[in-house]
């Protein structure tokens, strides 16, 4: 496998979104939508605040949902929720072996923000892109709409619009909830900002196709790759703009052939499906924030790796038992104009071999 199909494609991609309108239609990322079952709803919570710079600003039920919201400063927020009625469009991608037994647990939805969300629908309907529902949804705050999940990675691309407070996400037919978690008094937990990055997990096979669906979708851009032959995986970066959440896709470079020769990428897909694997927060003060979750409870796969002379440091945390994601804490030093280096990807996708 190599980034040639890739080269040829990205311009013809960016020409198609620029000719029908789409170029400049999409913005960043808004909201992570997490759902997990209902009795790990509570944890999940306490998780996130416990490890992350996260705050619990909202608790709600609707028919369809009970959603608690996080959200800490200049960072997509985070939308942690529990499905009430029983059909689920998630279901098949959530149905592998290490992943069978949360069968509605996972990062289901990554949430853009459009400026005319009318537009942006009448366009990619008449590309043949297929919503989850077939009308958008008004509410007085905002308007949404969803993709049915990527056959390629399990994710569904949301897309927002505000029309009044941008980050109210409850409607006049919400109820306020309860939820009684409360976020520890650590100090070093205001050094967890916003979110990075998301990596997604998928079949090396589904790496060009999912990279193109992805850009087409939005007006992110194929910027660079990295191969780590010694353990058969390629870590491919999608980017907006410098100051936006980045999208990570990480393959095979071959597809899976039995977990001692296929690397731990592949190695992951064919467990747990293809799904986002790790959410990465900018930490401040990285070493003493690392030492701290440590003392905290907070297991990790790896310990921190780089360092300030290559440019950034990063950690995996172990995955979270109760929505299956890992965390990364990344740092990233002085004028460092790189997103990654290939020592420090080449350690923590060796490291993944541990969970």
């Amino acid at each position: 496998m190599s980034d040639a199909y890739l080269k040829e494609a990205v311009p013809r991609v960016v020409d198609e979104r620029k000719r029908l309108g789409l170029e400049g239609l999409v913005g960043g990322l808004e909201c992570v939508i997490i759902t997990t079952e209902p009795h790990n709803q509570q944890t999940a919570v306490a998780e996130l605040l416990r490890y992350t710079g996260l705050e619990l600003a909202d608790a709600f039920v609707e028919r369809r949902y009970q959603t608690c919201v996080l959200k800490t400063p200049g960072s997509a927020d985070f939308l942690l929720q529990v499905r009430r009625v029983p059909d689920n469009p998630f279901t098949t991608f959530n149905l592998f072996p290490k992943s069978e037994h949360l069968p509605g647990t996972r990062l289901e939805t990554l949430v853009f923000r459009t400026r005319d969300i009318e537009e942006y629908v009448s366009i990619q309907r008449a590309r043949g892109i297929s919503f989850l529902t077939d009308d958008i949804m008004h509410t007085a705050n905002y308007s949404f709409i969803q993709t049915m999940p990527s056959l390629y990675t399990g994710n569904s691309l949301g897309f927002i619009q505000w029309h009044g407070r941008r980050g109210e996400y409850a409607t006049p037919e919400s109820e306020s909830c309860d939820v009684p978690v409360t976020k520890p008094e650590h100090p070093y937990l205001k050094n967890i900002r916003y979110l990075d990055h998301a990596a997604t997990r998928l079949r090396a096979r589904d790496r060009d196709k999912a990279i193109i669906e992805f850009m087409g979708l939005t007006s992110y851009n194929f910027e660079f790759a990295i191969y780590v032959k010694l353990f058969n995986s390629i870590t491919t970066v999608a980017r907006l703009s410098k100051s936006d959440c980045a999208m990570v896709f990480t393959t095979g470079i071959t597809e899976y052939h039995g977990d001692a020769e296929s690397g731990p990428t592949e190695m992951f897909v064919h467990h747990y499906g293809p799904r986002v694997h790790h959410l990465a927060f900018q930490t401040e003060r990285i070493e003493e924030t690392y030492s701290a979750l440590k003392d905290d409870g907070l297991a990790f796969l790896i310990e921190l790796v780089g360092s300030p002379d290559e440019g950034l440091k990063q950690t995996f945390s172990a995955p979270s038992p109760s929505t299956l994601l890992v965390t990364e804490y990344i740092h990233r030093y002085g004028d460092f104009e790189g997103f990654f280096t290939k020592s420090n990807v080449t350690l923590l996708t060796g490291a993944t071999t541990r969970q």
